[in-house]
């Protein structure tokens, strides 16, 4: 009867430890089977777990030799192993943990040995499950162990009861929660494509203009993890797994998820306009995770160096910050010298999103924003640096309504004092209304102040309800910049959308009827079209898009409270004074990918000249009360008028779905043609050639 209870007492005593890992099993339950020695094959439940355990233990008590050097100087430790049993039934070790080189080739000597068994299975399929073994030394057997164990307990037992908090936490299978999550999905106008056409099928009650989308809202039309798991490859080892189909690591709980992932971006090219080569060095890493159904967060914290073709290395330079530093890298940040020819751009994103409730959603984040469908946005854009800000998003009925407030900066050396850059404030709210099955409008209010008088973030602001342009109006003497905006949307069937924005800066209604191009009618618009799974063919996505700015759109007689960010700007990233055309091409099927985008414009850009030193319009942070040409007869263009025309294209192959990481070519062609040449504008043409390895989490830009 003693015996009968040792072995008992031993299957949970033993001299090993045990922990499954259940990341193919369901969530919510165990598998139906642990894997099945012969020994066990007429047991269940506990019993066979028990058995599985005990099977494991007495083989390797058996066949485990511990190396003479140790045995010679009375080793004491412990080897960890972490194995798993594949839906094939055979032992397979992930990793060993143990301080000496010749214990971890024992181990894997003696797992290599196990016998191969039923593995186990979860509705009825094999699967295969992960286990984790401390394996003591020197080595007891069970009997021993199990003496041992029970004095050991009996002792404790009298002190004090034992706390199994940790040992007692749950761990279920990780089944990405973040797709049906309120986290931001990551804004690549590339990965958008693919569920773009999903959201603006007619009769869909969502709103598609302002962005990143939340998971949660993509969802409702669109299953990202339906069409994540069309693409995982049948792959079984830990690396392989990693690698192509899941987060480096996810932990999934009672309530709550947790993913972690490095976020790579390596590019290396070569232009034709320098002899030396390009190339992008970014290694960040991201965690994000969810507590709970309403708090979700995400940080990821970049480290990159960089150099870039000639010219989009010296409109970099000539957007540089006071205080020395070389550069400002659109859309990443200021920049550091590195090396001699290089640059080196730190950079974090975070956001934290609270849903409030059904409706409401609470946003704060340090980041960037975009509202528009179109692949430009003349109300706000994300090719500026990221910046702090908060935001409120109110869905209910037909309408989502948005409010952010956003903390900017000027790096102007006019604004710098004692090295520190001057902040000003922008706050805007975006009404969509989706009148019918097949129309949006969408209204939107901008207005940008500083921190004149001590005003601070105005208070007068925060009311989200509020019209800005009438507070503003009572709040200061013409030291803030407001914005008026429309947006329309047309879903000519479930194939064609139509699209547009226009964009109000200032006008004045007697200039207008006079009809003589006054400088005061400063205005912006968008006309575009998208043509979804074109010429039936399946994910083929075409885009035509005009964009047409007039000149001082976006400037202000005080330049620091113009409409821009880091000496970028916050809506269409050329500035003002231009017309653009852009036709776009995005293809995929499986992991291949194919985007191309041909862009044609005209630029007025100044000439900054001793012979012409006047402000056309295109410079939004240059007073547009100071060396104004004229006053009428103001056209787009105007200045030293410059034609451009960029062909973009890149293909490639997804590696990881679930990091959306790509490895992939490109090709840009730029001809750039000023009328006349200067000193900082002249006639350049640019062939430039890049592979790289990058997870496709933000745009990059290089279309200036």
């Amino acid at each position: 009867m003693k015996k009968v209870f040792l072995a008992f007492v031993a299957s949970f005593l033993s001299f090993f430890t045990y922990s499954q890992s259940q990341n193919l099993l369901d969530s919510n339950h165990s598998p139906e089977r642990f894997p099945v020695f012969p020994v066990c094959e007429k047991l269940e439940k506990q019993e066979l777990e028990n058995c599985f355990y005990n099977e494991v233990q007495d083989f390797v008590f058996q066949n485990f030799v511990v190396p003479e050097n140790l045995v010679e100087n009375n080793f004491q430790g412990n080897v960890k192993v972490l194995f798993e049993v594949d839906a094939t039934g055979v032992f397979k070790v992930i990793y060993v943990n143990a301080i000496d080189e010749e214990l971890v080739k024992e181990a894997k000597r003696v797992f290599a040995k196990f016998p191969k068994i039923t593995p186990s299975t979860y509705n009825g399929k094999a699967v295969y499950s992960k286990y984790n073994i401390t394996i003591s030394i020197p080595l007891k057997s069970a009997e021993t162990r199990a003496l041992e164990s029970l004095a050991k307990a009996e002792i404790i037992e009298k002190k004090t009861k034992p706390l199994t908090e940790l040992d007692s936490i749950v761990y279920k299978k990780y089944n990405n929660p973040e797709y049906d999550s309120h986290l931001n999905i990551p804004f690549s106008h590339s990965y958008y494509a693919q569920f773009d056409g999903a959201l603006n099928r007619v009769g869909s009650n969502n709103h598609t203009a302002s962005k990143p989308y939340s998971y949660a809202e993509v969802s409702k039309y669109y299953n990202i993890r339906e069409a994540n798991e069309k693409l995982k490859k049948d792959v079984s080892g830990w690396w392989a797994r990693k690698l192509w189909n899941e987060n480096t690591v996810e932990i999934q709980g009672d309530g709550y998820w947790l993913s972690l992932n490095p976020i790579l971006d390596l590019q290396v090219g070569k232009d034709s306009k320098s002899d030396a080569y390009t190339y992008v060095n970014t290694r960040a890493i991201n965690f994000r995770g969810g507590l709970g159904d309403k708090l979700n967060f995400s940080t990821t914290v970049f480290e990159s160096q960089g150099r870039f073709a000639d010219y989009f290395n010296r409109y970099a330079e000539s957007i540089r910050p006071a205080g020395g530093n070389p550069a400002i890298i659109p859309g990443m940040g200021i920049s550091k010298r590195f090396k001699t020819d290089s640059y080196d751009f730190p950079l974090a994103e975070a956001n934290l999103t609270f849903s409030a409730s059904k409706h409401i959603d609470l946003q704060l984040g340090y980041g960037r924003n975009f509202i528009g469908d179109g692949y430009r946005s003349l109300l706000e854009s994300d090719g500026a640096s990221p910046y702090p800000y908060f935001k409120i998003n109110t869905n209910f009925w037909k309408i989502k309504y948005t409010n952010t407030y956003m903390w900017l900066k000027d790096v102007r050396p006019e604004v710098t004092l004692e090295r520190t850059y001057a902040t000003k404030f922008m706050a805007n709210h975006y009404l969509s209304w989706n009148i019918s099955n097949r129309l949006n409008l969408g209204f939107f209010e901008s207005v940008i102040w500083t921190n004149t008088n001590d005003r601070g973030f105005d208070a007068s602001f925060v009311n989200p309800i509020i019209f800005y342009r009438s507070v503003e109006f009572a709040s200061s003497a013409r030291t803030g910049n407001a914005l008026l905006g429309l947006t329309a949307k047309y879903k000519w069937s479930d194939k064609i959308n139509l699209y547009g924005q226009f964009l109000l800066d200032e006008f004045s209604l007697e200039d207008i009827k006079a009809g003589d191009n006054s400088w005061k009618n400063k205005y912006g618009y968008q006309l575009g079209v998208k043509y979804y799974d074109a010429f039936q063919m399946d994910n083929l996505l075409l885009q035509l898009e005009y964009n047409h700015v007039r000149p001082y759109m976006y400037s202000h007689s005080e330049p620091i409270t113009n409409y821009g960010h880091n000496n970028q700007s916050i809506g269409h990233q050329w500035g003002g004074n231009f017309k653009e055309f852009i036709a776009i091409a995005r293809y995929h099927k499986g992991r291949y990918f194919a985007d191309a985008k041909i862009t044609a414009g005209t630029r007025g850009l100044d000439f900054d000249t001793t012979e012409d030193g006047f402000n056309y319009g295109g410079n939004i942070y240059k007073d547009y009360d100071e060396k104004r040409p004229f006053d009428s007869g103001v056209k787009v263009g105007q200045g030293n008028k410059t034609s451009l025309f960029i062909a973009d294209l890149q293909g490639g192959y997804l590696v990881n779905p679930t990091t959306n990481l790509k490895i992939y070519g490109s090709y840009i062609y730029r001809s750039f043609d000023p009328t006349k040449n200067t000193v900082a504008t002249f006639t350049q043409s640019t062939n430039w050639f890049t592979l790289g390895l990058r997870a496709d989490v933000f745009n990059w830009y290089f279309d200036y």
